[in-house]
């Protein structure tokens, strides 16, 4: 449990057991990552990153890594732990974060599970479902679908049969659409019918907590804030670097991440660095919102009042 004690606004931390691993979840820019650090300045925490983007080698600056210094002082996990070409999965997240955690309880220190990436917290909490595996000529089919009319009808097409998934997806969000209309296809069943199945147990206690901003103007101007200084600090180049060094291409997973898509685009030509702004600050809000939803359909979340702010 984490408390505040209003006299003096120190943050500290009562274990409620010691095999019990805590999470910090909330939306893009919500301090999850400040008010970690913090913690961890003052307690043995080790922290397991959540976050899907985090997990490309290379990719700093876009995804707000915490930095070389903040590594050295806290020890982090699962970051940096694949190459931009490659794929990383909510099932192989939960083996690692599994090994990380345990690891972490073995040396007698507490596990803080921080991020946005609520597909990676719930294959955590609620073990990956028994879905049927890709197709490839049914991912052809819907590709080639997709380039004739475009990701936004197949995300329509998605929310007459699965209205469940649709709401947590961007109409943009072509990897996941993807994914869901050939589980449709594939078994006839919408994919959240066959994501409700029963919790896998966990090796350990693992309680969760969501910091949700109150004030939604305020998170939207720290998102435009955070945006600005990523561009500042060389957003455009770092992915220049990377398109360089790395066989990458604009439908890799990696290169999907928010911020570096729309950086694609803008070395594509397809608008300015105006046009870059608008559109990776436009695309960071249509991330925070969706992370919002997922964040309330989770069952066993507390507020982050409740990890005793008092």
């Amino acid at each position: 449990m984490l408390t505040r004690k209003k006299d003096c606004g120190r943050l500290t931390l009562r274990r409620v057991s010691a095999g019990t691993a805590y999470a910090l979840l909330g939306p893009t820019a919500s301090g999850k990552s400040r008010l970690a650090l913090e913690l961890a300045e003052r307690h043995p925490i080790e922290i397991v990153s959540v976050d899907s983007a985090q997990v490309y080698r290379g990719m700093d600056i876009g995804t707000a890594k915490p930095s070389v210094a903040e590594r050295a002082r806290v020890p982090h996990h699962l970051i940096d732990v694949v190459e931009p070409t490659e794929s990383y999965s909510a099932g192989r997240f939960r083996e690692d974060a599994i090994r990380a955690v345990e690891s972490i309880l073995s040396r007698g220190r507490i596990p803080l599970l921080v991020g946005g990436t609520m597909l990676y917290y719930r294959a955590l909490a609620q073990g990956i479902d028994a879905l049927p595996p890709a197709d490839a000529a049914i991912r052809a089919e819907i590709e080639t679908r997709a380039a004739r009319i475009g990701w936004p009808a197949l995300h329509a097409e998605l929310a007459r049969v699965d209205p469940l998934s649709a709401a947590r997806l961007s109409p943009n969000d072509a990897q996941r659409i993807q994914r869901a209309l050939e589980v449709w296809q594939l078994a006839g069943t919408p994919l959240s019918a066959l994501q409700r199945g029963a919790a896998a147990a966990l090796p350990f206690a693992l309680r969760a907590y969501a910091l949700v901003p109150e004030d939604r103007a305020a998170l939207h101007r720290r998102i435009s804030e955070r945006f600005d200084r990523m561009l500042a600090s060389g957003l455009v180049d770092e992915l220049k670097a990377l398109r360089r060094d790395c066989a990458l291409h604009a439908g890799l997973p990696s290169m999907r991440c928010v911020g570096y898509r729309q950086a694609w685009a803008y070395l594509e030509g397809e608008y300015g660095l105006a046009g870059l702004r608008d559109k990776g600050i436009a695309a960071t809000r249509q991330l925070a919102k969706r992370q919002l939803t997922w964040l309330r359909s989770l069952p066993g979340i507390e507020p982050a009042a409740a990890l005793v702010l008092e």
